[in-house]
């Protein structure tokens, strides 16, 4: 799997695990809701510098897996 793909995942799994919605996202985070979905199928890059400032215990999380690998 290819990084786009692997953050994207990620990136969805922790957005749903804090209740947000695509559009409750984009909304807060001042990104696009077209932004969003795009990141989470891997076809844009990841603006960390704007998501962390959100999801920040959980950006870490997911810096440790992608060093050490995500589960299938």
């Amino acid at each position: 799997m290819d990084m786009r793909r692997l953050v994207g995942r990620n990136f969805a799994r922790l957005r749903l695990a804090k209740g947000f919605t695509q559009e409750r996202f984009a909304e807060v985070s001042g990104v696009t809701q077209q932004y969003v979905s795009g990141l989470e199928r891997g076809k844009r890059n990841c603006l960390l510098w704007r998501i962390c400032g959100w999801l920040p215990r959980e950006a870490m999380d997911v810096r440790r897996e992608l060093e050490m690998g995500a589960p299938s």
